[in-house]
């Protein structure tokens, strides 16, 4: 390809070596491990999307729709994630048509999650530090029109390399290749702007939830009143902090991977270690952050044992929103 720049050529050889040598390797098992992994988060996910479709409220309050929505997209992006990496591993090729939908929609949800916590550190700040214009700020419909917005703030890099592409050579999108966001790269700015993009979102993340965890915690020490709600709100933003490290490490995945093939001279070590990064850098975090956030919320978790144990129980657990 003419086009290409030295850097994504590069990328692609190093990938076919190392998905070439590990299936050699007999790959069987550890690809059984992911997928058995990936369904158990994939069905822990959809009981708890379950749980918060089972009451009304649930429709109605921003919170948990910020929330199941971070479900939702944690969900697509798990069954992406390991459909991809199963992909490369057996090096199974598609067109770039098709790897382009499979980007798109993966890098979208990859980069929503942080986004969305940043929404509901927002939420949190309006309901504790302007109590009384909460209903009215934060509404169902704002809610959408701000889920509208992350997937746009999402889609906007992405978007303007497909159209690179097709403005560079249309007919690029019918050839058969190995599937990596890399293939949509046809200069090297195009990854700088990637990179620019991730640092910005961040950063800007970062900043909005520190700042709503100050101001929540200037607000419960002025106000003698509620601080249990405002004790709350603060564990809640201190989570999505949390969480957001969570996601900062599965951004760090693509780096740590350069790293490992430039110190390691092994292609069995490289491929053994590329494994446990994906499995515990990329995978793991995704999985647990969405859990741990549903595990500490007293209205979800009832609901969700409720479920996950197919209604054992005598009585249904109601639901207390705070």
């Amino acid at each position: 390809m003419a086009v290409s720049n030295g850097t994504a050529e590069v990328a692609s050889f190093i990938y076919q070596q190392i998905f070439k040598v590990d299936m050699d390797a007999g790959p069987s098992t550890k690809i059984s491990v992911i997928i058995l992994l990936s369904l158990f988060f994939f069905f822990i996910n959809c009981v708890m999307l379950f749980a918060l479709g089972s009451k009304r409220i649930f429709h109605e309050t921003p919170r948990y729709i910020l929330f199941g929505h971070m479900l939702m997209n944690d969900s697509v992006l798990l069954l992406l994630t390991t459909t991809m990496y199963t992909m490369g591993t057996f090096y199974l090729q598609v067109t770039r048509a098709v790897c382009t939908l499979l980007v798109i929609i993966s890098y979208c949800s990859f980069r929503n999650a942080p986004l969305t916590l940043a929404v509901m550190s927002l939420e949190r700040y309006v309901a504790i530090c302007f109590p009384l214009r909460h209903c009215s700020i934060a509404t169902p419909k704002r809610t959408g029109i701000a889920l509208g917005i992350i997937w746009f703030l999402s889609s906007i890099n992405i978007i303007t390399d497909i159209i690179c592409v097709l403005i560079v050579n249309p007919s690029l999108f019918v050839e058969v290749l190995f599937c990596t966001q890399e293939k949509l790269f046809l200069y090297k700015w195009q990854l700088d702007k990637t990179q620019a993009f991730d640092v910005f979102y961040f950063v800007s993340v970062a900043v909005i939830i520190i700042f709503t965890y100050i101001s929540i915690m200037i607000t419960a020490r002025s106000v003698s009143s509620d601080k249990d709600s405002a004790k709350k709100a603060l564990k809640t933003v201190m989570l999505h902090l949390i969480q957001l490290g969570l996601c900062l490490t599965s951004f760090l995945y693509a780096t740590i991977n350069k790293a490992l093939n430039m110190v390691t001279d092994s292609p069995s070590l490289f491929i053994n270690l590329r494994y446990l990064n994906f499995l515990i850098v990329l995978m793991l975090p995704r999985c647990l952050s969405p859990l741990i956030y549903g595990m500490r919320d007293e209205a979800v978790w009832p609901l969700f044992k409720y479920y996950f144990c197919y209604r054992s129980g005598k009585v249904r657990p109601s639901v207390k929103i705070h």
